[in-house]
């Protein structure tokens, strides 16, 4: 079959392996961006807060049942499933009721009332996921049309390290490899959230894409790239625009220091790009960029193309550098919560607790006693750990490139340190540093597909080699 074949199969595979959980995957957060959703499609407060009660308690009522169905003591007991539903709706619409009644602050905005004003405006400058449900749960429902979202978002995701794995030239495989690593490691899960996770890890890529593209010389489209997907990061998660554009304009420094000291020579001289490896790697000038498919050396590198990846590097940093201003400024003039608003959230229980007097000393406090358990257990279980080495040590291979990857994979360490809560399920915070294994492991086994075998021609001593 053709790549695109196996890349749709793979898509495929992963959204019919996500109908064993239709509901259930919901978190706190969920039924926020879900009203705002439906009032952004024209509900009413107490209409979308039905709907996506009858959602959220449908879930719940489901796990309930399950959970029945597999325990010791009580597997031949009744369903709970109904009286579940049954507390459940009670409960959430008699809190939302009670807050629609008192109006002012409790009603303004999309969001409909389950939680605090203070809380609800974290959700309200975040509409970019919201939006994105808009036609799904018009068309189909909350139910499906949530599901069917998160199946479109998660898949765009493991296609799109597909592309960036091809775009620095990785072996057909290894590229299906990396799609494969996104759908089955917790990237995966946490993509299919209803959360604004899963697009934040697509545009990320996009971004990582788009630096992909650059280093390979296709400067313009690859900056547009980058800058459409800081721009739509803005709408899903400003501190997300924040810290990718912060990173990315410091990896941008770091490849053009990195070549200036290597070869004496300003990022404009034209560095051969993308990949920058040393002599020192063992490879060919054509070494996993299709040789012999009688492709020259530099094919894949913007050959022929007339535009200078150093240049384009300077581009980048310039760009992050933009995004990070952009969004400094546009949260201060649209009147975001701000970073001590953030950490009182945190440092309150999402504001069930008066503030704290002296927020910066307390956060940091807990910031190195979180790193200090996180790390504790990860060292329990150090897949993780493991993966992230890993995922470093193949990122060696395309040097210039995985400074970018490093880059695009420590956001996700910035957002769980800008937020230590070790309570929140499933690592989610953190999820994005997945995406240094997700595409440094197909790297790293790279020389596993390029080995060549000593193969004894018949009738002379020597030997030929064969490519696996």
């Amino acid at each position: 079959m053709r790549p695109r074949t196996w890349v749709l199969v793979l898509a495929a595979v992963f959204a019919v392996l996500q109908l064993a959980n239709v509901t259930g995957r919901d978190t706190p957060d969920s039924k926020n961006y879900v009203s705002y959703a439906l009032t952004l499609a024209g509900a009413g407060k107490r209409e979308a807060a039905a709907e996506t009660v009858g959602w959220v308690c449908a879930g719940k009522a489901s796990a309930a049942e399950r959970a029945q169905r597999v325990d010791v003591l009580r597997f031949h007991a009744p369903s709970p499933a109904g009286r579940v539903s049954a507390e459940c709706r009670a409960g959430e619409l008699r809190r939302v009721e009670r807050r629609l009644r008192a109006g002012g602050a409790q009603t303004d905005g999309h969001v409909v009332p389950f939680v605090a004003p203070r809380l609800r405006q974290i959700f309200e400058v975040r509409p970019g996921y919201p939006v994105f449900l808009v036609p799904f749960v018009t068309v189909f429902g909350v139910t499906w049309g949530v599901w069917l979202a998160g199946v479109l978002v998660a898949g765009a995701g493991g296609v799109l390290v597909f592309v960036v794995l091809r775009t620095v030239s990785v072996p057909v495989p290894l590229a299906l490899t990396g799609q494969a690593l996104y759908y089955v490691l917790p990237v995966g899960a946490t993509a299919m959230r209803p959360m604004a996770e899963g697009l934040m890890l697509a545009l990320t890529l996009t971004a990582l894409w788009g630096c992909a593209r650059v280093l390979t010389g296709r400067v313009s489209t690859g900056t547009m790239l980058v800058a459409g997907a800081l721009l739509a990061l803005f709408a899903v998660k400003h501190s997300q625009a924040l810290f990718l554009g912060a990173c990315l304009a410091g990896a941008a420094a770091v490849v053009a220091l990195w070549r200036r000291r290597r070869h004496g020579q300003g990022p404009g001289h034209g560095q051969s790009p993308g990949h920058g490896q040393s002599p020192g790697h063992g490879q060919s000038p054509g070494h996993g960029q299709g040789a012999g498919r009688g492709q020259s050396p530099g094919h894949g590198q913007g050959a022929g193309r007339g535009q200078s990846p150093g240049r384009g590097v300077a581009v980048i940093a310039v760009v992050g550098c933009g995004a990070v201003a952009g969004t400094l400024l546009l949260a201060r003039l649209l009147r975001y919560p701000s970073e001590a608003e953030s950490v009182q959230d945190l440092l309150t229980g999402h504001y069930t607790h008066p503030d704290r007097a002296h927020p910066g000393r307390e956060f940091l406090h807990l910031e190195f006693d979180f790193w200090v358990e996180w790390l504790r257990r990860q060292l329990m279980a150090p897949l993780f750990p493991a993966a992230l080495a890993a995922g470093a040590w193949g990122a060696r291979r395309r040097p210039a490139f995985g400074v970018f990857l490093l880059a695009a994979a420590g956001t996700g360490i910035l957002t769980q340190a800008g937020h230590p809560d070790i309570t929140v399920f499933g690592d989610r915070l953190i999820v994005l540093a997945w995406l240094l294994p997700v595409v440094g492991v197909p790297l790293l086994l790279e020389p596993l597909v390029h080995r060549s075998v000593p193969v004894p021609v018949q009738g002379s001593p020597r030997t030929v080699g064969i490519t696996r």
